[in-house]
């Protein structure tokens, strides 16, 4: 019953930090900047994994695509791959977690959806790991290029997005944690319990074995030895 509503938690908290790490991708604000006036900001740029745009005072946006995927910083591209790897490896870790759970009616034999729920906690753990490796490769960047007094170009801060990818990670991995550790419910097989008897003597052995012919005799020691024997 425990490994059960461990299960169940494991699964809610999961797919929670899935959905958040989805919601990543499409999200404009990975990074920002703003040019401040005397009265009011001026113009803010923001950009994502896919566009940089620039808002000037009066609200309209002018965005760009990045044109070549192979032109692309290679961090970009990096944060792009483990992105969408950290959405593919969630979606299938939801697809193992059907067949895996104790409450579904499908995956075979309680050994067989232990397992099942093993790998979906492994999956869901390297889905949180390629999220999270991705927002702080980003992040890394903003920070180099934020405190380098070399760089003369718009300096960024932090977007909600990363925020959304840490928060997301995170849940996603404990999530995966919970399924791993939801084995050792299973793993608990009651003991079969023994009745000791002590142990069976000599004599009484004896006693069960001639005592069915009706032959047997209790000899006295003190008869099998004289009184004139050595001393």
């Amino acid at each position: 019953m425990a490994s059960t509503a461990a299960e169940i938690i494991a699964f809610m908290v999961s797919i929670a930090g899935w959905v958040l790490v989805s919601s990543t991708l499409p999200t404009d604000y990975w990074k920002v900047s703003s040019v401040d006036g005397t009265v009011i900001t001026t113009a803010s740029y923001w950009a994502n994994l896919w566009k940089t745009c620039f808002t000037d005072s009066t609200g309209v946006s002018n965005c760009r695509d990045f044109p070549s995927l192979l032109a692309l910083d290679g961090y970009i591209q990096a944060c792009r791959g483990l992105m969408i790897a950290a959405v593919s490896l969630g979606f299938f870790g939801l697809i193992f977690s059907f067949f895996g759970m104790k409450c579904t009616k499908v995956g075979g034999s309680e050994k067989v959806k232990a397992k099942i729920a093993c790998l979906t906690g492994i999956v869901f753990i390297l889905s949180g790991l390629c999220s999270m490796t991705g927002c702080s490769l980003y992040a890394n960047k903003i920070t180099t290029e934020f405190f380098d007094p070399l760089y003369v170009e718009i300096k960024y801060e932090f977007g909600t997005a990363l925020f959304i990818g840490w928060a997301g990670s995170s849940l996603c991995i404990i999530g995966g944690v919970i399924f791993c550790f939801s084995l050792s419910g299973n793993n608990k097989t009651p003991r079969m319990g023994y009745t000791y008897n002590g142990a069976t003597s000599v004599m009484s052995s004896r006693t069960k074995y001639h005592g069915g012919e009706g032959d047997f005799k209790i000899t006295s020691p003190s008869k099998q030895f004289d009184k004139n024997a050595y001393v």
